[in-house]
């Protein structure tokens, strides 16, 4: 039986895998429908581009941590760490952390995020180290806000705010390295 459902595809949450998948082809038909009604969406081919990218990016990292993680906690701050390098990303190109989007200040966040991504290929993906990668991740993105308080104070406290995404993520793999190590002293006494 459990055969049969591997084979049919049914195994592995099927439905959920087509619910996840419909989420991103939606906001892709968003814009699309609103550009039939309203001048003010206005997204050329390249815009779709960019953003099919982006959010099937985010759904193979999704498809990856379902697959390769077991613990929840892991899961969960691996989720909320891809959600935050999104909404970076996205914020910033749309309309910019500090000022408008074409702010040359704004590149500080993009190093945030490349921080958060050599943070975690160091840590090769263990929990503890992810932990403190997505600590000092956090770290960087309210420093990067601070200093654009006397630039744009609203903006600033906005991207500051996204900080607290990172520590979120690097609680929740706190969390796991925190089993994974009552578990491990379990199975060796």
């Amino acid at each position: 039986m459990a055969m049969e459902a591997q084979s049919t595809g049914r195994g592995r949450g099927f439905p959920w895998r087509i619910l996840g998948w419909s989420i991103p082809v939606l906001l892709l038909l968003l814009p699309a429908i609103a550009m039939q009604y309203t001048n003010e969406v206005n997204w050329t081919a390249s815009d779709f581009v960019v953003a099919a990218v982006l959010l099937g990016s985010v759904g193979f990292a999704f498809e990856l941590i379902v697959r390769k993680a077991r613990s929840l906690s892991y899961r969960f701050g691996a989720v909320v760490a891809v959600l935050g390098a999104f909404l970076t990303f996205w914020v910033n190109g749309a309309v910019g952390m500090i000022g408008d989007e074409d702010n040359a200040y704004n590149l500080i966040f993009l190093g945030v995020l490349v921080l958060a991504l050599v943070g975690a290929l160091a840590a090769r993906f263990r929990p503890a180290g992810m932990a403190r990668a997505m600590a000092v991740t956090a770290a960087a993105q309210i420093a990067a806000g601070a200093f654009g308080l006397a630039t744009d104070p609203r903006g600033a406290v906005f991207s500051m705010g996204f900080g607290g995404i990172w520590l979120l993520s690097a609680a929740l793999f706190w969390n796991a390295a925190r089993k994974s190590a009552s578990t491990d002293a379990a199975l060796q006494g």
